[in-house]
C-alpha cells in the first residue's frame, strides 16, 4: 500500500484564480450547518473534462474524490451524475441543484494541472475559480484544498478534507500509530515499536505526533516529527504511566497523566517533558485531560467518587465542577475546538454512549442509542463532527457523526480494529 505523506511532498504551485467580485462575497449570506433541521446542499460533480474537452478515466477518478470529499462534510449531497447524463453543460436550473463543480485538467506525465470552478445554479454565476498545478500523486492534496476553499464560501469556515486522522491500528499482534486522509485513500504507519501503542495526540501545529508505547517494559510517553519518518523521541519515561498528553491552545503546555508518585495524577508539563505542577493529587484516578479552546479550562475524568466521572478544572483557581450525572460510569472527555461543548463517553445499561455538555449549562444530551459501544471520540477541526471507536462483538471500526446527530456512519474499511481516532486540528 502507498504511504501517506503529505508532510513529505513538495511543495504545491497554487496559483489562486479569484474570479468573483470582492463585492458580491462580502455580500454573501454564509449557512448555517449546525442546525439539525438544515437541508443538506445539492450538488453535482460531472467528470473533469480534459483541456480539448475528452472525457477520460482520470476526469471521472478527480471528480470521484471532489464528490466523496464534499459528502464527507456532511451537508452536502451529490447528485448522480446519471440523473444528468454525466453533462457538465446540464441544465442545473432545471434539475433543481444549488451548486455544481466543473473543471478541467492538462496531464502530461508526473505532471498534472487543474482548473476548477464553484458555480452557483440558479444564476449560473461563477462563485470560486482556482488552478492547481502539481503531480498526478498529489492529486488528493490538490482536490482536497479545493474542497476546503468551496465550504469556506458556504460557511464562512475552512472545510476539514485537508485534515489528517490518527488512530492505533491492531492486527492480531500489535498495535501501532497509523494516519490516513479523510477518505482513507492513503495509510502512513507512524511507529514500528512492534508492541504496544496508545493514545495518539497531535500537537496544536499538526507537525507531531505523541502517543505512548510498552516496547521498552514500561508505558513510556513518545513524539515522532511527521515531516519526516526516521527520528522518534521519548519525552517522558518516568516508572509508571506517561499517559494522554494534551496540548494547550497556544502550544506552550502538556497535560500528561503520570503514576511516579503512586496515584495516576494529572502534571502539567511543557511540550519536552518538564513538569511545572501537579494538577491533582487526591484519591483514585484522574486523567484523560482535554482543554477548552481558550485554555482557561480543562475536562478530566476522575474516579475519586468512587466510579469515574467527568470534572472540569479551571486552570485560573484549579477549583473542580463535576459536569457528568447519568450513567454508571463516564469518561473519554473531548472538548470541541470551536466552542464551550465537551463530548463524552458514558455507561448506559452496559452500552457506552456518547454525550455532549455545556459545561455549567444543564442536563447532559444523549447522541448515540444503538447497541454498540461508542468510545474515544475526538472533534473534527470545525467542531461539526465527532470521530470515534465503534466497538460491535470482537471489532472496533472509525466512525464519524454530526454533532447533531445526524450522518452516523463508518469511515474505513480497513483491515484490523482502529482505536484511539484523533484528528488533526490542522491540514498538512
Amino acid at each position: 500500500m502507498s504511504q501517506f505523506r503529505y508532510a513529505v511532498l513538495p511543495a504545491l504551485v497554487i496559483v489562486v484564480m479569484l474570479f468573483s467580485a470582492c463585492q458580491a462575497m462580502a455580500e454573501r449570506v454564509y449557512l448555517d450547518i449546525s442546525a439539525s433541521e438544515t437541508r443538506k446542499i445539492q450538488f453535482a460533480v460531472p467528470d473533469l473534462l480534459t483541456e480539448s474537452g475528452g472525457q477520460q478515466p482520470l476526469g471521472h477518478d478527480l471528480a470521484d474524490i471532489i464528490g466523496k470529499s464534499l459528502v464527507f462534510h456532511g451537508i452536502i449531497s451529490l447528485t448522480p451524475s446519471g440523473d444528468y447524463g454525466n453533462n457538465p453543460n446540464a441544465d442545473w436550473k432545471k434539475l433543481g441543484l444549488d451548486y455544481v463543480v466543473l473543471g478541467t485538467y492538462a496531464s502530461a506525465g508526473p505532471s498534472l494541472s487543474l482548473k476548477l470552478r464553484l458555480v452557483e445554479a440558479a444564476s449560473g454565476n461563477l462563485v470560486i475559480g482556482k488552478t492547481y498545478t502539481g503531480t498526478t500523486s498529489q492529486r488528493h492534496k490538490m482536490l482536497y484544498k479545493f474542497c476546503d476553499d468551496v465550504i469556506l464560501a458556504l460557511t464562512g469556515k475552512p472545510g476539514i478534507a485537508s485534515s489528517q486522522i490518527a488512530y492505533v491500528s491492531f492486527d492480531g499482534r500489535t498495535k501501532e500509530a497509523y494516519l490516513t486522509d479523510i477518505l482513507g485513500s492513503f495509510q502512513r504507519r507512524v511507529t514500528r515499536h512492534q508492541n504496544l501503542v496508545v493514545s495518539p495526540r497531535f500537537t496544536r501545529d499538526g507537525n507531531f505526533l505523541a502517543y505512548s508505547s510498552y516496547h521498552t517494559g514500561n508505558q513510556n510517553l513518545y513524539i515522532t516529527d511527521l515531516r519526516q519518518s526516521t527520528t522518534t523521541t521519548r519525552i517522558m519515561g518516568f516508572k509508571g504511566l506517561n499517559y494522554g498528553p494534551a496540548f494547550s491552545p497556544d502550544g506552550r503546555y502538556m497535560i500528561v497523566t503520570l503514576s511516579k508518585d503512586g496515584n495516576p495524577d494529572l502534571y502539567l508539563c511543557t511540550p519536552q517533558g518538564k513538569i511545572i505542577e501537579r494538577l491533582t493529587n487526591g484519591p483514585g484516578l484522574n486523567t484523560s485531560a482535554s482543554w477548552s479552546p481558550d485554555g482557561t479550562r480543562i475536562a478530566f475524568v476522575s474516579d475519586r467518587t468512587g466510579k469515574p466521572q467527568v470534572y472540569v478544572m479551571d486552570m485560573r483557581t484549579r477549583q473542580i465542577q463535576r459536569i457528568s450525572f447519568q450513567g454508571s460510569e463516564n469518561a473519554e472527555p473531548a472538548w470541541s475546538p470551536t466552542e464551550d461543548l465537551i463530548v463524552y463517553s458514558s455507561l448506559i445499561g452496559g452500552v457506552y454512549q456518547l454525550f455532549l455538555a455545556h459545561p455549567g449549562q444543564g442536563d447532559s444530551v444523549q447522541l448515540t442509542d444503538d447497541l454498540s459501544h461508542h468510545e474515544a471520540p475526538n472533534w473534527s477541526p470545525d467542531g461539526n463532527q465527532i470521530i470515534y471507536a465503534r466497538r460491535g462483538g470482537r471489532t472496533n471500526r472509525l466512525c464519524a457523526i454530526m454533532k447533531n446527530g445526524s450522518y452516523n456512519r463508518q469511515l474505513f474499511n480497513f483491515s484490523g480494529d482502529q482505536t484511539y481516532p484523533q484528528w488533526s486540528r490542522q491540514g498538512q
